[in-house]
């Protein structure tokens, strides 16, 4: 899918805007989906760690404690200054370190960490196939990559009806995949795929639109976005009490682990 020549620029801008919201976000900052990312990843107390976009560092955080290092990285300074700022408060955790990163170019030597994590970030990402080949390179031979992100129906039609509601909230997402499409990348980049789950996340629908500064018309055109999808992409979504104050909607995550060749 194409994607704009400035669309790391757009990231940059958009989540240096809204970092704080992100931070106390508790669709990022809470959840199962954090205990289930550890669970599966099993960390050992001597492995060096490196969470990818690691946004308001939450992922960093839930993993401190059972890694010898964490090195929380982010394409965006803000968002990286707010990490720091949210885990310095958190009494005791002194073995998370911060460094401006690109996800596709990342600023580490190769063999270098036992595992790598990135949750809820590669939608962003213009060259996901680049993100998991740099997995790869700076992992440890028998390495771990854990990631989740957001993971569309197989169907054709309803993913990029489900994909479009994604954009129009936040311009800066790139695109989503399918769980084969996903499968298929982590292969390619020399990952065996080990485990891989789905795990739905169920969302306020305006608290959720004004978190990336929607406007009224955007939140209107949301609202008919969901009410005209086809019917296979509003049962992905399962919009419920839509276009009340208390609308929700689900959208679903793939979790993934992969071990390094």
């Amino acid at each position: 899918m194409p994607h704009p020549p400035d669309s790391k620029a757009l990231s940059q801008a958009r989540y240096t805007r809204f970092a704080e919201g992100y931070v106390t976000s508790e669709t990022h900052a809470k959840g199962s989906d954090l205990d289930r990312l550890l669970a599966i990843a099993g960390p050992q107390p001597h492995w060096q760690a490196l969470d990818i976009a690691t946004g308001g560092g939450h992922t960093a955080l839930k993993f401190a404690p059972h890694v010898a290092h964490v090195l929380a990285s982010d394409l965006t300074p803000r968002m990286l200054d707010q990490a720091r700022q949210f885990i310095s408060e958190r009494n005791g955790v002194t073995n998370v370190s911060f460094e401006e990163a690109d996800a596709e170019n990342l600023p580490f030597g190769d063999d270098r960490f036992d595992l790598v994590t990135c949750r809820i970030a590669p939608h962003h990402f213009p060259d996901a196939q680049q993100f998991l080949r740099e997995c790869a390179r700076v992992l440890k031979g028998g390495g771990l990559l854990v990631l989740q992100d957001q993971v569309l129906p197989a169907d054709e039609e309803a993913a990029r009806c489900v994909d479009a509601f994604e954009r129009l909230r936040d311009p800066s997402h790139n695109r989503a995949f399918n769980a084969r499409e996903w499968e298929g990348m982590c292969q390619a980049a020399g990952f065996a795929v080990e485990h891989s789950e789905q795990y739905v996340k169920r969302h306020d629908f305006l608290p959720w639109a004004r978190r990336q500064g929607v406007d009224d018309a955007t939140i209107e055109r949301l609202i008919q976005m969901m009410r005209e999808a086809p019917a296979i992409a509003r049962e992905w979504m399962d919009p419920r009490d839509w276009a009340t104050d208390a609308a929700t909607f689900v959208n679903r995550h793939i979790l993934i682990r992969g071990r390094l060749g």
